[in-house]
């Protein structure tokens, strides 16, 4: 048997089988550099790492349930779009998910919330740490049938887990009294332990009012809201930016 074929059967074994279509360049690139037993290992073992690191980055991309996939340097800044870029840039660096903290990214909509705290989160998510993304309608309705079949234990554990727990478009409707109380717990449960990014049209001074109870609103908003890093975010929107545009010919029409 050639060299060649016996490292491929021993790769076989070890489970090593993904580094077999890249070994005939990697022994070229040893003889050519007349390389030694140890860097050619270290060579083939450097290359198994970095496609677990890639395969395990992408299992944590899916985790995360992003409805897009996205990054900062994605975000169309031709738009008209009004923030304290520093501040955006300072977020990104990543510092408050240390000392979780929390992120309230506010505007009307079209703004680009969504987007940044998505494009948030993949940065997260790159950098090691679990992050799910859900929008707050769906994550107070899955809680809420997840009472009604005897799960809801399991169901909240997958809400407090996440390092950063994203919250998309907070304040569309009005809470109910058994959403309040689910909400009111899970800010509690994950406050001063892992982070959320919360999304909202609504201004903060406006959210006291989303929930049924009054007592449990203040208690709630006085550790996500209060310290948190608030990012307001002014502008046309710019999905209106994406609306289609009749053609010329179109708009020459009677």
């Amino acid at each position: 048997m050639s060299l060649e074929a016996d490292l491929v059967t021993l790769l076989k074994r070890l489970k090593l089988g993904q580094a077999i279509p890249t070994l005939p360049d990697r022994l070229a690139l040893a003889r050519a550099q007349k390389l030694d037993y140890a860097a050619f290992l270290t060579l083939i073992l450097a290359d198994e790492v970095q496609r677990r690191d890639a395969q395990q980055l992408e299992r944590r991309l899916l985790q995360a349930g992003f409805e897009e996939r996205v990054t900062l340097d994605d975000f169309d800044w031709t738009t008209s779009i009004q923030l304290d870029r520093r501040h955006l840039n300072e977020l990104f660096s990543l510092h408050f998910l240390q000392k979780k903290e929390h992120v309230l990214l506010i505007g009307p909509v079209g703004v680009g919330k969504t987007f940044l705290a998505q494009a948030l989160g993949a940065a997260a998510t790159r950098a090691g740490h679990s992050v799910l993304f859900r929008r707050a309608d769906y994550l107070l309705r899955e809680l809420g049938q997840a009472r009604a079949d005897h799960s809801f234990e399991a169901a909240f554990r997958k809400y407090l887990a996440p390092d950063l727990l994203l919250v998309d478009d907070f304040g569309l409707h009005r809470l109910s009294q058994q959403q309040s109380e689910d909400l009111y717990a899970l800010i509690i449960e994950r406050h001063r332990h892992a982070s959320f990014v919360v999304t909202s049209n609504r201004d903060v001074s406006e959210w006291d009012g989303l929930f049924a109870d009054p007592i449990l609103a203040n208690s709630a908003l006085d550790r996500l809201a209060n310290g948190a890093h608030q990012l307001v975010i002014d502008g046309p929107s710019y999905r209106a930016k994406l609306a289609p545009r009749p053609s010329s010919t179109e708009a020459a029409m009677p």
